[in-house]
């Protein structure tokens, strides 16, 4: 029993170690500036992202190279801006967190 708590504790440690990395990155990099995480501002809020996208086989992929490179038109008039200079890695851990919303 203690075997299974002790996997259980790890898993949720781990889970929220990771969603706290991945909102210390979109803070650093300006994401809440244009999102939120439950409330659309400029841009769609991640809950929005997250249904949207979710189901789709390439989403995760989709959402790196449309943070790194911008774009317009899914989600209204207002363009993403580009974030050239985000590693993938980086921009991969954030996407991860959002599809978990």
């Amino acid at each position: 029993m203690r075997k299974i708590f002790f996997i259980v504790f790890l898993f949720t440690f781990n889970t929220a170690l990771a969603n706290e990395v991945a909102k210390n990155l979109a803070q650093k990099n300006g994401c809440f500036a244009c999102h939120s995480v439950k409330v659309k501002v400029l841009g769609p809020s991640f809950v929005d992202v997250s249904k949207k996208y979710n189901s789709h086989q390439d989403a995760r992929q989709m959402l790196i190279e449309k943070i790194k490179n911008g774009g317009s038109g899914n989600w209204g008039n207002v363009p993403m801006i580009s974030h050239p200079n985000l590693s993938d890695k980086d921009i991969g851990v954030m996407v991860d967190w959002i599809l978990e919303l």
